[in-house]
């Protein structure tokens, strides 16, 4: 039995053995081999000698003719001073921002007057080392390539501000496409505009050139829309979250996802952190900030549309052409934001109540109201174009010293309907065409208590399809001889046309075209109560006359227009016209006042057709109301000393409104809530001062003559006269005792 060695340790102390080497794979084994040949060394660093060669050629040739053939854009077309396209500006008299023109909203502001963290954000996000490379990041580059490889997509940039900005400025000649081709060419005038342009001028171009939202372009118009201020004035926190929107501006939009936005912008500052713009506990603070967007009515169309879309399609575009879009003008008007308000609301209100029944007994006579119109999608099959199914209304308020546009509706939804029924539309102005008539009798030396004959005309008159014309009254009644002042404050037809004719339709026309009524009026008889078409802001116009005793101004939209810089391109000047001596003229002024007013007394027909609607309303006024036949326009045109205002209620396509619609039952309201609301604002103005040369008389309205203490008070009135035209006989009727020649 063969005793075996026993080991001279113990077993549990010995030292384990070395493990033997694994077996090299074989494919290794053969590498090494191969690899340890001189000759196999050589092939290879040949080859890969090749493979750089080829790349960099490929590379080289692709940087070189990628911009052959002139396809890529010159940074000749960049001029900093002149800057980008950029919106012009439309601003309301008192400064205040109403709209933009433009195809990109854009407002330029120069680097210097931007926030130092506004800049610093966006270089946080979008280039930490724009300050260091010369166009391109390559860095940055070599990272995006490692990534992009990885997950075998597109997943990662590696635009820097200048490649942003080259894509921006050229976005015509450099697509947004992902791919190879336009990076090269966004690299290539990268460099050129960092050889061109100090890093400071790239940043400037870049934060005004920027899209950022829809129809949003530069770090103004942004602020603007979002925040309702100047990009001078964001915080930190409001100038992250727009650092945050150039990545994706649909997905980061703070209205449509505001959590998308805050989350965004916390990255944002948290970049600005790790790079030493701000602290951590700032970082911290500006994080917990709240999006608070601005809710204020601002431009963007829904403020005073009408108005704008009339000075630009009747003057800013014709003037100024493609400029108007791209070159930043600030055009200032006339418009008094407030009494726009005051009016849309006193308008709005009117109709509605004319559609809820108000003043037709609980049931509207129209198809359809506005309101049901818009709950059934607004227009269907058979859309009428331009026109409204709906009852209408339009607006205009003037300054009366200036003609300075303070209000203008012309009509009730633009966004239904452009039509703008203030300048564009001719409607028949009804009973506010009579006061030319008159105004050519006081002009031709007829007293205001001539007697008019309230009768029917006989003979008729006979017109062009030979039958017989016989108007009336909208009560049908008639008053028999009443003095010209009650004609025109009852606004009679009869004793007008009567007026009218026995001045000749000839000269009626004359005077209506002192007022500056344009249209077309044939020397019919019917012209004098007002049944050819007139334009409403001519009408509106007309009263200006009245209102400055005699001067008739015309309308204007432009105080100034100036460029970006600041250089005065247009200047609006006053527009007057001596349409009539301030005598005659006040003597008008006083008998259209009587339409506002009661007379003293209790006899019937003492009260104008407007003084129920503007009861309660204590500044100094005058006014016409009007209505058409059939009641398909009503009309009130009413001024103080400072301000005229006409009001339209109809349809477009004509129709009855309903039984009763006169002009001071449905629309005097409306005119007056306007008033109301403006002076509410403001101090009454002083009445209008009487000319001295004018005298007074004591008159008996029965009759003309002067009045004695016998005449019944009822009919005695003390009346105005231009000398030379005032009654000299004392009243034959009754006894004649005591002259009056003074109050």
């Amino acid at each position: 039995m063969v005793t075996p060695i026993r080991p001279s340790t113990p077993a549990r102390f010995a030292a384990p053995a070395a493990p033997a080497a694994p077996p090299a794979p074989f494919g290794l084994s053969l590498l090494r081999g191969w690899w340890q040949q001189p000759r196999r060394r050589k092939q290879v660093a040949t080859g890969a000698a090749l493979a750089c060669l080829f790349a960099g050629g490929l590379g080289y040739g692709s940087w070189t003719r990628v911009c052959a053939a002139e396809r890529c854009p010159s940074i000749a077309r960049i001029d900093p001073r002149a800057g980008p396209q950029q919106t012009s500006k439309v601003y309301a008299a008192d400064g205040r921002l109403i709209t933009e023109l433009g195809i990109q909203r854009r407002t330029v502001v120069p680097l210097s007057e931007l926030p130092l963290h506004l800049r610093q954000a966006f270089v946080a996000v979008e280039d930490k080392r724009f300050y260091s490379h010369h166009g391109i990041d390559y860095l940055r580059v070599l990272g995006a390539l490692k990534t992009d490889i990885l997950s075998l997509s597109w997943a990662e940039g590696f635009s820097t501000i200048t490649m942003q900005l080259a894509r921006n400025v050229f976005s015509d000649q450099i697509s947004r496409e992902k791919r190879i081709s336009r990076k090269l060419k966004e690299a290539r005038v990268a460099v050129e505009l960092e050889r061109n342009f100090p890093k400071d001028t790239i940043l400037e171009l870049y934060l005004n050139q920027i899209g950022l939202g829809p129809n949003i372009f530069g770090v103004e118009a942004a602020a603007q829309v979002f925040f309702g201020k100047s990009a001078r004035d964001l915080n930190v926190a409001e100038a992250a979250t727009l650092a945050a929107l150039p990545k994706a501006p649909g997905n980061y939009n703070p209205r449509t996802h505001p959590d998308r936005a805050v989350a965004r912008r916390n990255v944002v500052l948290g970049l600005m952190r790790d790079q030493g713009y701000i602290t951590p506990e700032d970082a911290e603070l500006w994080k917990a900030y709240p999006l608070v967007l601005t809710s204020r009515r601002t431009s963007y169309g829904d403020v005073a549309p009408y108005f704008v879309e009339w000075l630009r399609s009747s003057f800013l575009g014709p003037r100024f052409g493609r400029d108007l879009y791209e070159k930043g003008l600030r055009i200032y008007t006339t418009l008094d934001l407030d009494m726009q308000e005051a009016a849309e609301r006193a308008l709005q209100s009117q109709l509605d109540e004319i559609e809820a029944g108000v003043y037709s007994n609980g049931k509207f006579e129209g198809r359809s109201t506005y309101r049901e119109y818009i709950e059934q999608g607004r227009a269907s099959g058979d859309d009428q174009g331009p026109f409204s199914p709906y009852l209408q209304g339009a607006l205009l308020a003037l300054d009366a010293r200036t003609g300075n546009i303070l209000a203008m509706i012309g009509g009730r939804d633009f966004v239904d309907s452009k039509w703008n029924r203030v300048t564009q539309s001719s409607r028949p102005p009804g009973s506010t065409f009579k006061p030319f008539v008159y105004s050519a009798a006081v002009r031709a030396g007829w007293p205001a208590d001539t007697l008019l004959d309230d009768s029917p005309l006989n003979p008729p008159v006979i017109q062009l399809d030979s039958s017989l014309w016989q108007p009336k009254d909208y009560d049908d009644t008639t008053l028999g001889m009443i003095p010209m002042r009650m004609s025109l404050y009852l606004s009679r037809n009869l004793s007008t046309i009567k007026l009218g004719m026995g001045l000749g339709e000839q000269t009626v026309i004359g005077e209506a075209r002192r007022y500056g009524i344009s249209t077309p009026l044939p020397p019919y008889p019917s012209i004098h109560i007002g049944a050819r078409e007139a334009k409403p802001i001519e009408l509106i116009a007309a009263y200006t006359t009245f209102a400055n005793l005699g001067t008739r101004v015309a309308p204007i939209g432009i105080q100034r227009i100036e460029d970006r810089q600041g250089n005065i391109l247009f200047q609006s000047t006053v527009q007057k016209e001596q349409v009539m001596d301030p005598e005659h003229s006040w003597l008008m002024l006083d008998m259209l006042r009587d339409v506002m007013r009661c007379q003293p007394g209790s006899r019937p027909n003492r009260c104008g057709t407007a003084a129920n609607a503007v009861a309660g309303l204590r500044v100094p006024m005058g006014g016409k109301t009007g209505t058409t036949d059939d009641y398909t326009d009503a009309w009130f045109v009413g001024f103080t000393p400072e301000i005229v205002a006409g009001i339209w209620v109809g349809y477009d396509l004509q129709q009855r409104i309903m039984g009763n619609a006169g002009g001071g039952r449905i629309v005097a309201p409306a005119w007056t809530k306007f008033m109301r609301d403006v002076y509410d604002r403001r101090p009454a103005p002083a009445d209008w001062g009487r000319p001295d040369s004018l005298i007074t008389r004591e008159v008996d309205w029965s009759n003309g003559y002067l009045a004695t203490p016998f005449c019944p008070l009822e009919v005695r009135r003390w009346e105005w006269f231009y000398p030379g035209t005032e009654p000299t006989q004392v009243c034959p009727v009754h006894p004649p005792f005591g002259v009056g020649i003074t109050p």
